[in-house]
This record gives C-alpha cells, sequence and structure tokens, in this order.
C-alpha cells in the first residue's frame, strides 16, 4: 500500500505553527454539523469513517484546503456514500444558496 497524502513521513515541510488561533464562527459550525451528523440520534457515520474519508482525499485537495475544509470535503463524501444525499442534490443546493446570495446579497 502507498503512502497516502497526509503521511509526510519525514518529508520537509518546516517548523509546526503551535500557536493557538482564535475559532473562527464558521470552524464552529463545522464542527456543530460533524457532531450533528456523528452523533446519535443521526449517527450517520463513525470517527473512523470520517478520517478515512480526509485520508482519501485527492493530494492537491488535501494539500490545498484548510482543516475544516478536508471536514466539510469529508462529510459531503460520506453523506453521499452512505446514500443520505446525491451529488445532483448537493449541486442544486448550493445553486440555490448561490442564487440567493447574487439576489439578495450577503448575509447580514
Amino acid at each position: 500500500m502507498s503512502a497516502r497524502t497526509h503521511d509526510m513521513g519525514g518529508a520537509p515541510a518546516g517548523p509546526i505553527d503551535r500557536s493557538e488561533p482564535p475559532v473562527t464562527l464558521t470552524e464552529q459550525r463545522v464542527d456543530a454539523m460533524m457532531a450533528l451528523l456523528r452523533e446519535p440520534p443521526l449517527g450517520l457515520f463513525s470517527t473512523d469513517a470520517m478520517r478515512r474519508a480526509i485520508e482519501d482525499l485527492a493530494p492537491d485537495v488535501y494539500l490545498g484546503s484548510a482543516y475544516y475544509e478536508r471536514w466539510c470535503y469529508a462529510m459531503r463524501d460520506l453523506l453521499v456514500e452512505t446514500g443520505v444525499l446525491t451529488d445532483a442534490e448537493i449541486a442544486d443546493r448550493l445553486a440555490a444558496v448561490q442564487q440567493r446570495f447574487e439576489t439578495e446579497g450577503a448575509p447580514p
């Protein structure tokens, strides 16, 4: 089995920033979505499934995304994988949100 993108395995990556940045509202919302999807009563997927979905992201997506962006991609993939939503349903909903944004402007 070949190494996945997340496994840097000693590759040069520079120093690790150990500071704690403030948590944004978007990050709090992503964390809440994850809890709602993972915990009872829904329990649609496990933490292990989420980890696997993140590790399965394409290298360009994994390396080009922030931590919580990876969560969003993985949650989306798991919702499709488990049959909760389809690609078409997600695309339709995103188009509707984009249309509303263009018509009404950014939310307050």
